[in-house]
């Protein structure tokens, strides 16, 4: 491995403990949320005020409509451009979503700052790519501190999409039906499963698999 080309990986690959904030609730409970405006500090650090030492420029914009539930995601495509050594690189894509149209159990609520969040989200994806907060991705490098090395840590249990679209939670508001029929007919309590933050971790594991798959197969019919 050529030392010269993981200098900037190296450099931004630690996240300090200050700009991580653990996710409670929703989908991606159990994993961590970094600041947004660490990561900026990171590159005006790095190479210098923003339009000077890095620029971040927004190339599209858009609106996907999801016409069962009314729900509606607001997207952002952006090219990053850092100057490194006295020069410019070429563009680091990223691209990032949020909800603008979301199904809760009292309507539809629409979200103004949408498209902030998307921003913010494709910037971070931009950033992966430079290696910013790597270790936090990258839990099982062997460099990393954030890897425990416990060789007792049992891994997590996993089903498949057909055993998600059949699990039942009985605890839930409709003991009797599976989250397949549930996503049929009442999504905005699908929606308050995903963020609450007493969820069963199996309910949200199910849901993960069972909305990946939806995500995956909208995908392929465009």
């Amino acid at each position: 491995m050529c030392k010269e080309n993981m200098e900037l990986y190296q450099l931004f690959r630690e996240c300090p403990k200050e700009a991580q904030k653990p996710i409670t609730a929703g989908r991606l409970k159990g994993k961590t949320d970094i600041n947004p405006m660490w990561r900026i500090k990171r590159l005006t650090e790095v190479f210098g005020a923003c339009g000077f030492g890095w620029t971040c420029k927004i190339t599209q914009t858009w609106i996907e409509d999801s016409p069962d539930t009314g729900e509606k995601t607001a997207n952002v495509r952006v090219e990053l451009r850092v100057k490194h050594n006295g020069e410019w690189s070429e563009p680091i894509e990223g691209i990032g979503g949020a909800m603008f149209v979301e199904a809760e159990s009292k309507g539809l609520h629409t979200d103004d700052d949408c498209f902030k969040k998307a921003y913010t989200d494709a910037i971070s994806v931009a950033c992966k790519a430079l290696g910013i907060a790597a270790d936090i991705y990258y839990a099982k490098d062997p460099e990393t501190k954030y890897d425990t090395g416990d060789e007792n840590e049992q891994p997590q249990e996993t089903i498949t999409y057909e055993q998600a679209l059949a699990y039942v939670y009985k605890d839930g508001k409709y003991p009797e039906k599976t989250l397949a029929e549930i996503y049929k007919t009442d999504i905005a309590y699908i929606n308050e499963l995903g963020k609450s933050e007493t969820t069963p971790q199996e309910v949200v594991l199910a849901l993960c698999i069972i909305n990946d798959e939806i995500k995956k197969a909208k995908a392929n019919k465009q």
